[in-house]
């Protein structure tokens, strides 16, 4: 089978004219998008890139980083996405531990990538910069400009199991790995979302997760382009511009995560009239709060829930719309092309309703950990890969996400999942964020603190707090101590970072 960088050659073929992908004022049709992936596959063969080098990006969501997601698939390199809001040091342990010689940055990363230059173990020996103009590096419009947007030579022969991405893990413990997708992965993944969602040319997606995040290029970018649909890129999250373009530019598919999803809903302008077109509306990349899908709900629109890893491309399973009310809490039944297991520590599956731990496998979980094989052999131990989440599944075989393993804590003997205490304040209307996390304790080992964020001008007592959890949390569940803050610390993919809150607040 070929790599996916045979989408665009088809799509030029088939669907020429159609809107391929919006950014501001730039529109650009399937076959202008083509001819510039062509023009900088050239360039990259040009500047003596080959097969399996790894090539990175720093930079906010653009037009280019998708031309460059497809040149390197026509070429078989291998990409190596960056998180803009890591500091210089841990960016060169990813470009050290990947081997990477090459990197295309943001105009507004210049001091960034020219910090690089510090680090020990580096070898940047092409700097590529986008938008703009700096020292030691060609410009991103002047290279394309200077070559021909013909096929490149050797396109048809990388495979789609190729390795296409390496998708660094958040990192919230110990140092990142980096999860090896292969072409494969992607197709699997689009194959699965579009079976189970039903993608259409006609659908219009908006894409506001970061595009160094799995979400931002498997949800929906990728499948997207793979149906022949439109993706309007927002160069960075801002609830009043997403909600701009939610409108004006008739989206109909829309993913984010349950941060997201709360700023929005907390915004002046958010109405029922914004979503009206979008006939998709589902949130993943952490739990969502049932009380936030009833807020939706309310409002006249279906919040869906879907679940995904960077390690699975990132699509595992979604809750059917019909479902997304009536078991708000259930990440739903695995995909198409996805199995899925929720079992004991000697791999048996546990009975309805006991937790256990989620494994899965299918053909877009990534190939292996780049250069840790033993974490390799650890994650797909007995076969099947190993999520590290914490769920259980239903008699009617839907699964819910109770916690993460690493999250969890055990208080008096009790295990203890924050995300079930998470929900529980959420229905507190004066709760704008919460986060629950253990801290030690002389008689119980360890109990929960919440942390919350309060909405603007509302007032809460701890007191208060702990009362409302009682009788409907079991007493060990129930957080001992309350601390009220500004705001919670999130990683891009706007996950909460529970390692923050515990050496702050522990």
């Amino acid at each position: 089978m070929q790599g996916i960088g045979f989408w665009l050659t088809q799509r030029e073929k088939l669907s020429g004219d159609g809107e391929a992908l919006v950014q501001g004022e730039r529109r650009l049709t399937y076959r202008e998008l083509n001819r510039r992936v062509n023009r900088l596959a050239a360039w990259l063969l040009q500047a003596g890139l080959k097969t399996g080098d790894r090539c990175a990006y720093l930079a906010y969501n653009g037009t280019e980083v998708a031309e460059l997601i497809f040149a390197a698939a026509k070429l078989g390199l291998v990409l190596v996405p960056l998180n803009w809001r890591l500091a210089a040091k841990e960016l060169a342990f990813i470009l050290a531990d990947s081997g990477t010689e090459t990197i295309f940055f943001d105009a507004d990363f210049t001091k960034t990538v020219q910090g690089l230059n510090e680090e020990k173990g580096l070898s940047l020996k092409r700097r590529i910069v986008i938008g703009g103009r700096a020292a030691d590096a060609e410009p991103y419009e002047e290279a394309l400009a200077r070559c021909p947007d013909r096929e490149p030579k050797g396109a048809e022969t990388v495979g789609a199991d190729s390795p296409h991405i390496i998708m660094y893990t958040a990192g919230t413990t110990g140092l990142p790995k980096g999860a090896v997708l292969t072409q494969a992965c992607s197709f699997w993944n689009a194959v699965n979302l579009e079976l189970d969602l039903g993608f259409r040319p006609a659908d219009r997606d908006l894409l506001v997760l970061p595009m160094f995040h799995i979400g931002g290029i498997g949800l929906f970018t990728l499948p997207m382009i793979h149906a022949g649909g439109t993706v309007v890129i927002q160069r960075t999250f801002d609830a009043g511009e997403t909600l701009r373009l939610l409108q004006e530019e008739r989206i109909t598919l829309f993913f984010g995560v349950p941060a997201i999803f709360l700023f929005l809903i907390q915004h002046p302008r958010f109405s029922t009239e914004v979503f009206r077109n979008v006939r998709l509306v589902m949130s993943g990349g952490a739990p969502l709060p049932v009380s936030l899908v009833h807020r939706y709900h309310e409002a006249g629109i279906v919040l869906q829930q879907g679940f995904g890893m960077s390690e699975a491309a990132p699509s595992i399973a979604t809750l059917p719309k019909e479902l997304a009310l009536k078991k708000a809490g259930s990440i739903g039944r695995a995909l198409f092309h996805v199995e899925a297991r929720v079992v004991d520590r000697a791999m048996k599956d546990v009975p309805p309703n006991e937790v256990g731990e989620l494994v899965i496998r299918g053909p877009n979980v990534m190939k292996e950990y780049w250069n840790r094989p033993e974490a390799t052999a650890e994650a797909f131990a007995g076969g099947w890969f190993h999520s590290g989440d914490v769920a259980r599944m239903d008699p009617e075989g839907d699964l819910y996400i109770v916690d993460r393993k690493k999250d969890m804590f055990i208080s008096g003997g009790e295990n203890v999942y924050p995300a079930e205490v998470e929900n529980a304040i959420f229905e507190l209307p004066q709760v704008a964020e919460a986060a629950v996390i253990g801290v030690r304790d002389e008689k119980w080992g360890e109990v929960g603190r919440a942390i919350l964020v309060l909405k603007p001008g509302q007032a809460l007592t701890e007191a208060a707090v702990i009362e409302s959890l009682k009788g409907r949390l079991a007493k060990y569940k129930v957080p001992r101590t309350v601390v009220f803050t500004d705001q919670l610390p999130r990683n891009a993919a706007g996950k909460v970072l529970k390692n923050v809150l515990r050496e702050k607040f522990s």
